[in-house]
């Protein structure tokens, strides 16, 4: 690191558990952060910040004056634009040293792949199970950590799959694929706003702590946060030894 990047980041480096080879560790990283939303906005906002050296933000949306109540990326004069475009504008803004893929288009099959390969760590910010699973099968072919977050109403989750980990669950082991799971938009049931940063800003800390390898991941742990009480609570959950995603990609 220069001695701008010394300077910037010192907060940081005076941690301990983190020091110049945790921070010029996050600085070498490249992380793909899939939805640039209400989740999204605040994870990418504090993972430029903290100097990760490529982040890859992907949103097929544009940005509508529906989103502007936390979707802290945009602004109103991003209306109607690419969230990707307006959200590099912020992030350029925020920390122009380092570098910002725009991919305006929902990931999915060998674009997805190709991503998760060349990422470092990937956090699932968006809002729909088809994308999550599949985002969670690239993970597991490709061995990369998956920081996970969901908010709706004054519900939180946060979880992390990590199958470099001997035992580790997959996203798959926690929510099967097929189950009459409902899904919740935020367009029909509503969003408390602050909700979506508290999450999206546990994602961004999961994933700094994975780049640095300080602390302990939300591996087999599941977060669950009620904002109207304020309250959290902790799930633990094993692998499951008959999963259709993660033990057959071991096997």
């Amino acid at each position: 690191m220069n001695d701008e990047q010394l300077l910037r980041y010192s907060r940081h480096i005076l941690l301990p558990e983190i020091d110049i080879a945790g921070q010029a560790a996050i600085c070498a990283a490249r992380v793909l952060v899939v939805g640039a939303g209400g989740l999204g906005s605040p994870a990418a906002l504090y993972l430029a910040s903290a100097g990760v050296g490529t982040l890859v933000l992907a949103d097929g949306d544009e940005v509508d004056l529906t989103n502007l109540q936390r979707q802290i990326l945009h602004t109103q004069a991003s209306v109607r634009q690419p969230k990707v475009v307006s959200g590099e504008r912020a992030l350029r803004a925020l920390n122009p040293e380092i570098e910002i893929v725009a991919l305006h288009a929902r990931l999915e099959g060998a674009a997805l792949d190709q991503e998760v390969a060349k990422a470092d760590v990937v956090l699932d910010c968006c809002d729909n199970f088809a994308t999550r699973h599949a985002v969670n099968r690239a993970c597991v072919r490709f061995r990369k950590p998956l920081v996970s977050g969901a908010a709706i109403r004054f519900d939180g989750q946060i979880s992390v799959f990590d199958l470099r980990r001997d035992g580790a669950p997959c996203y798959h082991c926690l929510f099967p694929e097929g189950e009459s799971l409902e899904e919740l938009r935020c367009a029909v049931t509503g969003v408390f706003a602050p909700l979506t940063g508290i999450v999206g800003a546990t994602q961004a800390a999961e994933a700094l702590k994975l780049l640095a390898g300080c602390g302990e991941a939300l591996v087999g742990r599941l977060l669950l946060l009620d904002a109207l009480a304020m309250r959290w609570r902790e799930v633990r959950y094993p692998r499951d030894p008959s999963c259709s995603v993660c033990q057959v990609t071991a096997t």
